[in-house]
């Protein structure tokens, strides 16, 4: 990014990340580190369909891992996110900072 074109920035941003429902779901992994698709469900009002379609973006670049497992003999799907998925949420808000710093 340039101090003679801040705009530059939206050419490079991380735009898996930086879709809202997305950016939502890894807010919540980065602070937790793993949670189920209920709490995700509850915590971000979206619908089944729209949260594991997102989940399925963030999985098929490797950001997170989703894992089945039984709890109760109920089955239950875990989110993880992965290490790949913490450096880019990190360099993700590093640029969006330095971005605001620039246009302030």
């Amino acid at each position: 990014m340039t101090k003679d074109n801040p705009m530059n920035f939206l050419n490079n941003i991380n735009k898996l990340i930086h879709e809202p429902a997305r950016l939502m779901i890894m807010s919540y992994l980065v602070i937790l580190g793993t949670t189920d698709f209920v709490f995700l469900l509850k915590q971000t009002e979206l619908t089944k369909g729209n949260l594991s379609s997102h989940l399925s973006k963030l999985e098929e670049e490797n950001y997170i891992k989703l894992e089945k497992v039984f709890q109760n003999k109920r089955p239950k799907t875990q989110i993880n996110i992965t290490e790949l998925g913490m450096r880019q949420f990190h360099e993700y808000k590093n640029n969006i900072m330095n971005f605001l710093s620039i246009i302030d």
